[in-house]
């Protein structure tokens, strides 16, 4: 991740002068001016991850993580209104290179919003550093306790004992390539993935092309793969049914991702008779 160009934000009950310039994990400039109180949150697992802060005042329609957020809704990760985001004065937005669009984020700072953008991550370890730098550097609050607990369970990478292909989307077929958070939360599970030396990070095969591995992972989102619309199009392989939130997000849900996951893919259905 870029280095700040010199010093952080003061952790304290009240907002701070900064003395030095911060760029994001893109290299961007965030010229914080003072610890941000007023922040919206463009990514649901970002929103999840700092819903404690108590600083968060929009969020996308899709942030339904933790149930009891009450927050300005400002539209669709892809598609939000900038509109809305403005309309909460927000002093910081969060965003993410993957999730959100270029355009939104070049909008927002055409405006005169500071965003603060975390890259795409490759691995649970990178996810963890990113959640770290921004709660550290970009919201100058401290690290939770759950990010070091996340950072524990997830920090062995056991012998890979089967390969998977791993559908994220059916119309039309998108799989894990390449260098995705996701792909190696399943390496860390001990389940490797079949398309990991592909040249894109999230390949569009068809569905001819998917046979033949020792599993299908099927999450339920950001497709929602479920035991009547997706085992079928495997019917000589074994399918795994997941969760889609504690394959893809990085936050808290990481703590309780480890056992959770391991467990559903121990349930395998379909394959051959």
């Amino acid at each position: 991740m870029p280095p700040t160009a010199g010093g952080t934000i003061e952790r304290s009950g009240q907002p701070c002068l900064l003395t030095t310039m911060l760029v994001d994990d893109l290299g961007e400039a965030v010229p914080l001016a003072r610890r941000p109180q007023r922040v919206v949150s463009l990514v649901p697992s970002i929103t999840e991850s700092v819903a404690a802060t108590g600083i968060l005042v929009g969020a996308t329609d899709y942030c339904v993580h933790p149930g009891e957020l009450d927050v300005t809704r400002v539209g669709g990760s892809k598609y939000p209104s900038i509109e809305q985001v403005l309309a909460c004065r927000p002093d910081l937005v969060l965003a993410n290179a993957e999730e959100n669009r270029e355009s939104d984020v070049d909008a927002l700072r055409d405006a005169g919003v500071l965003v603060w953008t975390t890259a795409a991550a490759g691995s649970v370890p990178q996810a963890c550093a990113a959640l770290r730098r921004m709660f550290h550097e970009a919201l100058g609050v401290a690290v939770p306790g759950w990010l070091g607990d996340a950072e524990r369970i997830w920090s062995d990478v056991p012998p890979t004992t089967e390969r998977a292909v791993v559908p994220v989307w059916r119309k039309p077929w998108i799989v894990l390539g390449r260098d995705t958070f996701a792909g190696d939360v399943l390496l860390r599970l001990g389940v490797g993935n079949a398309f990991a030396d592909q040249p894109e990070r999230y390949p569009r095969p068809p569905v001819t092309e998917l046979q033949g591995a020792d599993l299908v992972v099927l999450p339920d989102e950001p497709y929602a793969f479920t035991a009547a619309d997706g085992p079928g199009y495997f019917p000589n392989t074994e399918c795994a049914l997941v969760s889609g939130r504690h394959l893809t997000w990085w936050g808290p849900s990481l703590v309780q991702a480890h056992r959770l996951l391991a467990a559903e893919l121990a349930t395998r259905i379909g394959g051959p008779a």
